[in-house]
């Protein structure tokens, strides 16, 4: 065979090849005339069964750009919920903790008596409240953890806990009196203190210190 036939022999299968991409793009030409058709009917239709219509008249608008949302520590506030209940426990003994005077008052190593007898006379402003009443133990401990942190985080000096008399108690048992002692002993942030004056709740709240 001579080699101009065999250069017609392969060029075959470029021809073969050619025809068939001319075959798929003229395919490719007709099918997105048939789909604009389709389309150009279909808004054809619309119109028929809308009728006329009159454009809206453009006015010019300012848009503002959305602020999102601060995002929400959610985990690291789990986790601080979850040290504030490891760090206060119901087994620690305070006896020996506690000023042996008529209201058991307390005082961290370090802090003056004198600093007692201030706090009981109310040289510092009640700056703010928690009230455990009706609440059970674990959520009052992490109630009062809270608080303390919170407090302490506001630069708050100052303040009152209530945990009630016990009157509704079972037995007329004060149960959160002896809990919110001891729990206070464990916070490093209170550093003194003494059952309230009898016009600030007297048996069933604590006037409470923390650090500045």
């Amino acid at each position: 065979m001579s080699k101009v036939a065999r250069s017609f022999a392969d060029l075959k299968p470029l021809a073969r090849e050619l025809a068939s991409a001319r075959l798929a793009a003229e395919l490719e030409r007709e099918r997105r005339a048939a789909a604009a058709r389709l389309a150009e009917q279909e808004r054809r239709a619309f119109e028929l069964s809308v009728g006329p219509v009159t454009p809206l008249r453009r006015v010019d608008r300012v848009l503002h750009e959305r602020q999102q949302p601060a995002p929400e520590p959610r985990q690291r506030e789990a986790d601080e919920r979850a040290v504030l209940l490891q760090a206060l426990s119901d087994e620690i003994d305070i006896d020996t903790l506690l000023d042996t005077d008529e209201t058991l008052s307390f005082r961290r190593e370090g802090i003056a008596v004198e600093v007692v007898r201030k706090l009981r006379r109310g040289h510092w402003a009640l700056q703010a409240q928690l009230d455990l009443h009706g609440l059970r133990r674990d959520a009052a401990r992490e109630a009062l953890g809270l608080f303390i942190h919170d407090s302490v985080r506001r630069g708050l000096r100052c303040v009152r806990v209530v945990h009630g008399k016990g009157h509704g108690s079972p037995g007329r048992e004060p149960v959160l009196k002896g809990r919110v002692r001891r729990w206070l002993v464990q916070k490093n942030e209170v550093l003194a203190f003494v059952q309230a004056r009898a016009s600030d709740g007297g048996a069933g709240a604590l006037m409470v210190l923390l650090a500045g």
